[in-house]
């Protein structure tokens, strides 16, 4: 892969900002300066590529614990981890491993328990398997670190009355696909992430939980007041009492509230790290997640070598359901197998997926466009502006990199 600032040469960074980034993304570059800059004890990266040319390689601030932010600065992704889950699924499926419209349970028998047997692998992988909530399977933090167990309860409950119906498998997504992904290979998700992604687009940016001794990615440490609001009595006694709530309110606080829950976030090392969450732990880089999401954009290449299939990438492109999900207050979501796009500028042709907090990965096939954003803020007071950091992200990407583009047949023009 070659440097593309020794190819157009590099855009003055802002101070405080370290890297490259084409001249053409210039306002990309300042906006991230802007936004990201400031915070004591925060940082992050952002990492466009263009079928698999980096554009944009930068980041700012402060890793915490880590020191400060660089290149190999690697934070928790959240729900951004679902979409390398979903990826080792079509990897398997790719290899005829998995079939999306047989049952689960064809693969993983002790799934078929209290009528799941006709549930789809299509279905789970597009929160349609009506196992979002997280009250019948774990009691507390002890049951959500035990992946096994976890795994092992969902194969043994009951789908709820949203079975068919979209509805955010915020953290059972993982442990589903986990399940099915063990059923298969016999190996657990943290091994899988290693042998059917990050090895084969040869990355170090992408782990689950805390990268394996050896790897150059440094963990940010999680800066802000975290989750600690969700674990106050009067805020718990409220969520608990939701979970008999009909409509959005109640699948919500099924979904992702349990007490004690806020704990997992605690600390330089937080217990999260030392899980397989394939819903939310992933650590990665902005460059490992531009990498991942570019062999998408780009028909299934990656550096040269066939990741996906042509048929495998057209059936992850491919929006399942179009309808305003249960668990996420009717947002409507075009959600696909494992990923999603959304309805905003620069964000509906594409495929990706935003974690809390806002880190994502994403893929415009249209242009072979990929970004991946990190950071290592979470808190109370900014979550909501943070969370959508997509919407500012996104458009700007993709304009700087159609300008790149422009640029780059101009001066071939006249080279010829």
């Amino acid at each position: 892969m070659s440097n593309v600032a020794s190819l157009s040469g590099s855009v003055d960074l802002p101070a405080g900002v370290g890297g490259y980034a084409a001249p053409e993304l210039a306002p990309l570059v300042r906006t991230f300066a802007r936004v990201m800059g400031g915070r004591a004890g925060a940082g992050g990266s952002l990492a466009v590529h263009r079928h698999g040319e980096p554009l944009v390689d930068i980041w700012t601030g402060d890793a915490g614990a880590a020191g400060p932010w660089g290149h190999d600065t690697g934070s928790i992704v959240f729900s951004a981890t679902k979409g390398i889950a979903a990826t080792v699924i079509h990897r398997l499926a790719d290899r005829g491993l998995i079939d999306y419209a047989a049952p689960v349970a064809e693969y993983w028998p002790e799934f078929g328990a209290k009528g799941k047997d006709r549930i789809t692998v299509r279905q789970l992988l597009s929160h349609r398997a009506g196992l979002s909530g997280l009250p019948l399977i774990a009691r507390g933090l002890d049951d959500i670190l035990d992946h096994r167990l976890m795994e092992d309860r969902l194969a043994a409950a009951e789908p709820d009355r949203l079975l068919g119906i979209p509805t955010y498998h915020a953290l059972t997504f993982g442990w589903l696909c986990a399940g099915l992904a063990r059923a298969v290979t016999g190996r657990g998700m943290a091994e899988l992430f290693r042998t059917e992604v990050s090895e084969p687009l040869g990355t170090d940016g992408i782990h689950l939980g805390r990268p394996v001794p050896g790897s150059t990615t440094r963990v940010a440490t999680l800066a802000g007041n975290h989750l600690e609001l969700v674990g106050a009595p009067y805020a718990a006694m409220f969520l608990g009492r939701a979970y008999g709530i009909p409509g959005a309110a109640g699948a919500a606080a099924r979904a992702l509230f349990l007490p004690g829950l806020e704990v997992l976030l605690d600390g330089d090392n937080p217990p999260i790290l030392d899980t397989e969450l394939a819903a939310g732990n992933g650590v990665c880089t902005a460059t490992g997640l531009a990498t991942l999401y570019s062999a998408i954009a780009n028909e299934g290449m990656s550096n040269g070598r066939r990741f996906l299939s042509p048929t495998t990438i057209r059936a992850l492109r491919k929006v399942e359901s179009y309808h305003l999900d249960h668990a996420l207050f009717y947002i409507p979501m075009l959600w696909h197998m494992g990923y999603h796009s959304l309805p905003i500028p620069g964000a509906r042709a594409g495929l990706g997926h935003i974690g809390l907090g806002g880190s994502f990965g994403w893929a415009d096939p249209r242009s072979g466009l990929s970004v991946g954003f990190v950071h290592n803020r979470l808190a109370m007071n900014s979550l909501a502006a943070d969370q959508m950091a997509s919407a500012w992200v996104l458009p700007l990407a993709v304009r700087g990199a159609r300008a790149a583009h422009r640029t780059t047949a101009t001066s071939t023009r006249r080279a010829a």
